[in-house]
């Protein structure tokens, strides 16, 4: 009966060690995979007006070779640039000549194997060879994209928000990128002004975000550190009564910033987030002119991110996996 028995008990085990192993295995192909899909969507930015396809693939090729699996350094995988649908439909990664919906947004697909001729050929079992068990390939696949962002975490938020009348009017959303003044071929610089004294497509209106906080002093603090609790679309944020003069003095100048887009720009009320848009300030004037100078930008990395997706009004997020 021991012959029998032993056999079992080999059987078990390699059932047991071998699974387990290729798991390991399978595991660590799927982590050089995730992080090579991150590096190459890493490398389409600029985004706008078209991603470095060409950049994003080289950088996920070279991330492979930084990981190993079962012990083997990785030297090859699949690597491809293309759109990918945030909703799943279509599935997969499409043409980068397609003409992209606000669902599909640009990504990196890397997939890699341990195969025959493949990074190291199958992985070898080990009490299965015992029974003539063959080695076992396996393989994983990522996809990481690039996205405007739906939520902007603690700090990443300037406390003005503004009309999307005024977004409306100086970005293409034909293009993704800002409207270019004819007479100096780059984007229009335009002031922004509270809605007391401007009209509703060259206003916006100081914030406190979630707080109703009418004060001065409360808004010259958001100027330093920036939203104190995440913010996302469709969120509620106070515009502020009063045009708060003295905070121009306040705005630091030829520095880029994130501002909330709302569609309700009414003082002292709550007006909904529509998106966020990205913002060069060239100048900030108090006293009688009362208003904050500059243009719109493309191609805004967002360090900020709370995660969600939302319209591209300039920013982008860290790349994420999306697979």
């Amino acid at each position: 009966m021991m012959p029998f028995m032993l056999i079992s008990v080999l059987s078990v085990g390699a059932l047991a060690v071998d699974v387990a192993h290729l798991a390991i295995v399978r595991n660590e192909l799927q982590n050089a995979a995730d992080a090579a899909a991150l590096a190459g969507a890493a490398g389409l930015f600029p985004a706008n007006p078209n991603p470095a396809w060409t950049t994003g693939v080289t950088k996920g090729t070279n991330a492979i070779s930084l990981n190993k699996a079962a012990g083997v350094t990785l030297t090859s995988g699949t690597v491809q640039a293309g759109y990918w649908n945030l909703t799943g439909t279509p599935a997969g990664l499409q043409p980068q000549d397609i003409t992209p919906t606000s669902n599909d947004v640009p990504a990196v697909q890397v997939t890699i194997s341990r195969g025959a001729g493949s990074n190291g050929g199958p992985v070898p079992t080990l009490l299965a060879q015992i029974f003539d068990g063959a080695a076992a390939s396996t393989t994983a696949t990522a996809v990481a994209v690039i996205a405007a962002p739906g939520i902007i975490g603690n700090g990443g938020l300037f406390p003005v928000a503004l009309s999307q009348c005024l977004y409306n009017n100086f970005w293409d959303s034909a293009t993704n990128q800002p409207k270019l003044d004819p007479a100096t071929n780059k984007p229009y610089v335009f002031r922004i002004g509270s809605a007391y004294h401007y009209g509703p497509c060259e206003s916006g209106q100081w914030t406190t975000f979630k707080s109703t906080d009418n004060s001065a002093t409360a808004t010259r603090d958001l100027i330093q550190t920036g939203n104190p609790a995440p913010v996302a679309i469709g969120d509620q944020i106070w515009m502020q009564d009063g045009t708060k003069t003295s905070n121009y003095n306040y705005v630091g100048v030829n520095q880029d910033y994130l501002l909330p887009v709302t569609s309700s720009l009414n003082p002292g009320s709550l007006g909904p987030v529509t998106a966020f848009a990205a913002f060069h300030i060239t100048a900030s004037v108090g006293g009688s002119g009362k208003y904050i100078e500059g243009y719109f930008i493309p191609n805004f990395k967002v360090t900020n991110s709370g995660g969600g997706v939302g319209p591209y009004y300039g920013g982008y997020v860290p790349p994420r996996l999306a697979r």
